[in-house]
């Protein structure tokens, strides 16, 4: 089971004051399957600049994976150790289509499932654990407190632990390399 995450979100009353407008475990949480990663989506914008009017909830839609054109998406990410996740990776169908069901952001390859990329600029942040970050040539070890900006490639995640690790992401929206 995933942690809650909570979230505190700002907003304005009709006097133009300053105010928590939310509070709470993030509502938006999903999981294709038992074993496999969990994201809590925690915010998105749709444009830039920003608009930060309003008190909507801009996560309560379906799972999509990269930003929407000109927005940005802030998410955490739990992932299982790979013994669990692996397992649970090969039983989804079909086999690449990952979380949001978009073969298209997919590349899964015979040294990962995961593979996948975006046309975003993602930031990375290691909040728990540690994970590997695999590139078409290459890997680092990411451990608490590591940053890896993550420029539109192929890329997978691996947790070689028997710990879940927690990464915090935000994608923005870019153009293709």
């Amino acid at each position: 089971m995933s942690k809650p995450i909570r979230r505190v979100v700002t907003g304005h009353d009709a006097q133009g004051r300053s105010v928590f407008i939310m509070d709470g475990p993030a509502p938006t949480v999903h999981a294709r399957n038992t074993g496999s990663a969990v994201c809590t989506e925690l915010w998105e914008t749709t444009s830039m600049p920003a608009d930060n009017s309003g008190h909507a909830d801009p996560t309560a839609h379906p799972y999509r994976l990269p930003p929407q054109a000109n927005g940005t998406v802030f998410r955490v990410i739990e992932y299982p150790p790979d013994r669990i996740r692996l397992a649970a990776m090969n039983q989804q169908q079909p086999a690449s289509a990952g979380i949001d069901g978009n073969p298209q952001h997919y590349h899964g390859t015979s040294r990962h499932p995961g593979f996948h990329k975006t046309d975003s600029v993602d930031y990375a942040i290691v909040l728990q654990g540690e994970i590997w970050a695999l590139m078409d040539e290459g890997e680092t070890l990411l451990r608490q407190g590591d940053i890896l900006i993550q420029r539109g490639t192929n890329h997978a995640w691996s947790n070689r632990t028997e710990q879940p690790a927690y990464v915090a992401f935000v994608l923005i929206d870019a153009t293709p390399a």
